[in-house]
């Protein structure tokens, strides 16, 4: 028995399919990162904290508890992104990769993930000022994200312009039977 050559169609199935997954499993996804985020949240504060015996609230060492959530979340989100997925992309079989397809770096997770807070600095910078109350503001917020999350309908791959400008891109992926 002889070898037989790859066929041109068996390397067309080997290429990797680069769409986008639609907007709303998207979204789905990033509301139930969020969920997830809140058990980072509660570790990461609960050892902040602890550890800095804050008493308080208002404490004054607040700003550098925001500043460790936001190493904190750095780190989670530029690890497991440099693997492909989060749990939550994992759920909803979706794998983040570069524009040819290829795992990320941690340099282009890194990236991605400073480039991801424009789902949230915007609209907390125009709100700051305004001194209005939470309902008010969780509506305008929420305003701000579907916006955003809409305007990936006008990149040519469908992707996020936080992932178009980091240079990466969300696939589907396949998910495991159980």
């Amino acid at each position: 028995m002889t070898a037989q050559p790859p066929s041109v169609d068996s390397h067309a199935a080997a290429a990797p399919d680069l769409t986008a997954p639609g907007i709303l499993r998207r979204m789905a996804c990033w509301t139930y990162e969020g969920m997830l985020l809140f058990a980072v949240v509660f570790v990461a504060g609960w050892l902040f904290s602890t550890l800095g015996q804050m008493r308080d609230a208002m404490d004054a060492r607040r700003p550098l508890l925001q500043a460790f959530l936001f190493i904190v979340f750095g780190v989670y989100f530029t690890w497991f992104w440099a693997r492909g997925q989060t749990l939550a992309m994992k759920t909803w079989g979706i794998r983040v990769v570069d524009r040819a397809g290829r795992p990320l770096s941690q340099r282009r997770a890194l990236l991605r993930y400073f480039w991801s807070w424009l789902w949230f600095l915007p609209p907390l910078a125009v709100l700051a000022p305004l001194k209005l109350r939470g309902p008010e503001i969780a509506v305008l917020w929420l305003g701000w994200v579907a916006v955003w999350a809409l305007l990936s309908r006008f990149h040519p791959q469908r992707q996020f312009w936080h992932d178009a400008l980091a240079g990466t891109r969300l696939v589907s992926a396949p998910t495991r039977g159980r």
